[in-house]
C-alpha cells in the first residue's frame, strides 16, 4: 500500500455514480467521445468530473503522453493529448488505469479538461 494513499471520508468525500444522460465530448465541433455510460465523480468541493469509458472515445484522436500525476485519493494518473483539426491539445485527458479501491469504478475511463474541450449532455 502506498504510504501517501488517503481514504475518502467526511473531510474529503468522493462519490462515483452513473450519469443517466448521454455525454458528448468535442473539440471544434469534432466528436472525440460519446457515451451513455459516463460516470460522474464528485470529489470534495471540486466541480463534478465526467469519466468516459475509453472504448467510447475515438482512438485515432488520442495520443498517449509521458506526463503523469499522483492523487493521494485516486492514485497515479496517465495522460493523453487530443489530435484534432490539425492541432494537438497537450495532456487534455487524464486516466487512472489502476485507481485505488475507493474509486475502482473509474478504471478504464477517460476524463477531459473542460477548458480544453466541450463536454455536454445530449
Amino acid at each position: 500500500m502506498n504510504v501517501r494513499m488517503r481514504i475518502p471520508g467526511p473531510d474529503h468525500p468522493i462519490s462515483v455514480t452513473a450519469n443517466p444522460n448521454r455525454v458528448r465530448v468535442s473539440v471544434g465541433g469534432e466528436v472525440i467521445a460519446e457515451t451513455s455510460r459516463a460516470l460522474t465523480l464528485k470529489e470534495a468541493s471540486y466541480p463534478p468530473v465526467q469519466y468516459i469509458p475509453r472504448e467510447d472515445a475515438d482512438p485515432a484522436r488520442l495520443q498517449r503522453t509521458a506526463h503523469s500525476t499522483y492523487c493521494p485519493y485516486k492514485g497515479d494518473a496517465s495522460y493523453f493529448s487530443i489530435v484534432s483539426g490539425g492541432k494537438t491539445l497537450e495532456n487534455a485527458i487524464w486516466t487512472y488505469e489502476t485507481p485505488y479501491e475507493s474509486v475502482k469504478d473509474i478504471a478504464g475511463h477517460l476524463a477531459f479538461y473542460p477548458d480544453k474541450v466541450t463536454i455536454e449532455d445530449v
